[in-house]
């Protein structure tokens, strides 16, 4: 039995690679994994932050965003090769970063950040080289540093607000006035905005009674299969772009995003 799309515009093997990119990008996972390992509710896990840790959360991200872009980058896959796969490699950085930051509880957590979010990043980047990304050329950073957006989610969200091109316009406009690779303020802050969601549960999963330091390695690792599988959908789909066209790969984007009523898919 092979499953045949309704929309011709484009073959067969590009509407798979497409519907797996939607599916990574408009239904992440990261908050039912983290709820299930924590065993409690989302909305139970939020509440587990102190007030004053919820409060200078906000820093904290933008901290660790601009530190990770600092170091992550720097050191990215074209200039230092790896002793073994990219995808065991980060893996093996965030179980230890978890681990030792879960032994000092959310301290630890949080001085943690900025290291786990440099690990991510740099997975981040890997992946993009991996879809044919340019990693040197100068919107290579803020498309690696758009995942984290991508991946999260802002309180002010609405579902005309949230979708995935909803989100990249709006990053498009923060953007605006870059020069090169430096990174305008105004997006570092639109990314945390959005970045801010998944790591205050990543910090109340790691806060929970029932999770120790060990755990905090699991919780890292799940945060890092979170965003490997968004940076996956996004850079596929800006591979399709460009060897497609952005017009007709966003028209097959949107038949999908229409058929989540109505088949979009045809067994035949």
């Amino acid at each position: 039995m092979s499953l045949t799309l309704t929309t011709p515009d484009l073959p067969q093997p590009v509407l798979r690679d497409l519907r797996g990119a939607f599916d990574a990008l408009e239904h992440p996972s990261l908050a039912a994994r983290l709820a299930a390992m924590a065993g409690m509710p989302v909305e139970a896990l939020r509440a587990r932050l102190p007030a004053a840790v919820q409060g200078g959360l906000d820093g904290a991200v933008r901290g660790a965003l601009s530190a990770a872009m600092t170091a992550a980058l720097r050191s990215g896959p074209a200039r230092t090769p790896l002793p073994v796969p990219s995808a065991w490699f980060h893996r093996g950085l965030v179980v230890a970063s978890g681990a030792l930051g879960g032994a000092f509880g959310l301290p630890g957590t949080l001085v943690e950040l900025p290291v786990s979010t440099a690990i991510l990043l740099r997975q981040v980047a890997a992946i993009g080289a991996e879809a044919g990304e340019d990693l040197s050329a100068p919107e290579a950073a803020a498309e690696c540093l758009k995942v984290f957006a991508l991946g999260g989610t802002s309180p002010s969200d609405d579902a005309a607000e949230s979708g995935y091109f909803a989100v990249r316009l709006a990053l498009a406009e923060a953007l605006k006035g870059a020069v090169g690779r430096t990174i305008v303020p105004g997006f570092v802050t639109a990314v945390a905005s959005r970045f801010i969601g998944p790591v205050g549960l990543k910090l109340s999963a790691q806060a929970a009674p029932v999770l120790g330091a060990a755990a905090g390695a699991a919780v890292n690792l799940a945060f890092l299969e979170h965003f490997r599988s968004v940076a996956r959908g996004h850079f596929t789909l800006r591979r399709l772009e460009r060897t497609h066209g952005t017009q007709r790969v966003r028209a097959a984007w949107d038949a999908l995003a229409a058929s989540r009523d109505a088949p979009f898919l045809e067994k035949r």
